[in-house]
């Protein structure tokens, strides 16, 4: 049923995209195949957490086997002359390997090997198209949303102070070395997500079978979820309403950049002058710019990498909390998001969280109340953003330490219910009736 239901979004997604004229999340994962991919480290990554299945012999010869194609794709492209301008040079080799998993899968694997291989599979491939439906979905966001509620957002962040304008300040003064380091962790975090994943993975090769809950769960969930509020509280960034764009970065960025946008924003002001505090309004923009700030997904998804990776050993919690102190910088610095959009973020991702593992453990009082109460706060921050802003910045003292109590309420309130089902564990499965032979 899951699988139907995830096939069943990817066509719909692919139907909206064709009717502006553009492919699909099926259409680019096909052309993958033998073009150059959007993301190499992310099929790589793909691949490794498919491997969590194999034997260590078994994923020698995947690897080898991904990076021979890789050279041969390389060679060919070489030979005729193929630009990869619109792509990375790695990564075919990667899904190859994917794919001829699955056929071994169906083809020399029979009961539960070949259940635990199409599994290995399936989450490769669900994190590979989570990636492209998140592209599809923000194509969407920004030709069906041509009006955005910046104004608004801007205004109730005067309680927190506007912290994109300090924090862009901050990394143009880093320069280069700065911004592009950042634009590495704000752009790779689906493979951080990966590597606290193999480590919860890490034993399902010998127990042959996957752990009740994992990061890769959370991760796909936040991403199938957050462009949906996309549509209802579409943003698209002080750096695009209040400056230039991306233009701003293009003297320093290694990679390619939008369209500029800079004519479109109300006004140039981003990062040296705070917006001033007037009656917001909707304001039109460009239908290339994705309307992707409210919640700040990169925020939740580095929360959840924070998360999970307080399970594992020293390096791993000092790199979840690494990527989330870098991402949180990045967000801010970069002009993509405001300081809101980050609380809404952590909401978000805790709500999820605490959803998918009281699912797990069982829907007792704890878990719902938790789940209840961190989307009544989430629903609170959007309407407070949408018809409070106003109040909230002639406020700000007490609004703005309001918003951090709420976004802590949330926090404690996870800590302490997880901590009390982890003194409690969750009742185990009764075991199925078998006949007996006398």
């Amino acid at each position: 049923m899951a699988g139907v239901a995830a096939l069943g979004f990817l066509i719909m997604l692919e139907i909206a995209a064709r009717r502006y004229g553009l492919p699909g999340p099926i259409t680019n994962q096909v052309q993958e195949v033998i073009f150059a991919p959007k993301s190499g480290p992310l099929l790589y990554a793909s691949m490794a957490l498919m491997m969590v299945v194999l034997t260590w012999r078994q994923r020698f010869i995947a690897a080898g086997a991904a990076i021979g194609i890789d050279v041969v794709f390389s060679l060919v492209r070489w030979a005729v002359d193929a630009r990869t301008t619109h792509g990375q040079p790695f990564g075919n080799g990667a899904l190859w390997v994917i794919l001829g998993c699955a056929v071994i899968a169906v083809t020399r694997r029979t009961g539960r090997e070949r259940v635990l291989l199409l599994k290995g599979v399936g989450l490769a491939l669900l994190l590979v198209a989570g990636r492209k439906t998140g592209d599809t979905w923000l194509l969407v966001t920004s030709k069906t949303r041509p009006a955005v509620l910046d104004q608004y957002v801007a205004t109730a962040d005067h309680a927190l102070g506007n912290p994109s304008w300090p924090a862009g300040r901050i990394v143009e003064a880093t320069g280069p070395i700065g911004f592009n380091f950042l634009d590495i962790v704000y752009g790779q975090l689906a493979v951080a997500a990966v590597v606290v994943a193999l480590y919860q993975l890490r034993n399902v090769a010998v127990e042959r079978r996957f752990p009740r809950h994992h990061l890769v769960r959370t991760f796909l969930a936040i991403g199938l979820l957050g462009p949906a509020i996309y549509m209802i509280f579409p943003v698209v960034g002080p750096v695009f309403a209040y400056g230039t764009g991306a233009e701003h970065w293009a003297a320093v960025s290694l990679w390619a950049q939008t369209p500029p946008s800079g004519h479109w924003a109300a006004a140039d002001l981003w990062p040296e002058t705070l917006p001033p505090i007037t009656t917001p309004h909707h304001m039109p923009f460009d239908e290339i710019t994705p309307r992707n700030c409210m919640p700040s997904l990169h925020t939740a998804w580095a929360t959840a990498i924070f998360v999970h990776s307080r399970t594992g050993p020293r390096i791993l919690r000092y790199a979840g909390t690494f990527w989330l102190i870098a991402t949180l910088c990045a967000t801010l610095g970069f002009g993509y998001h405001y300081g809101a959009d980050l609380i809404a973020g952590a909401v978000f991702a805790l709500t999820i969280e605490g959803a998918l593992r009281a699912h797990d453990h069982g829907w007792d009082r704890s878990g719902i109340q938790l789940v209840a109460y961190g989307a009544a706060v989430f629903a609170a921050l959007l309407v407070s953003y949408r018809y409070l802003p106003m109040e909230m910045a002639r406020h700000q003292w007490v609004s703005g330490p309001l918003l951090i109590l709420a976004m802590t309420s949330v926090i404690y309130g996870y800590v302490r219910t997880t901590k009390l089902w982890e003194s409690k564990p969750a009742p185990a499965r009764q075991p199925e009736s078998q006949l007996e032979l006398a």
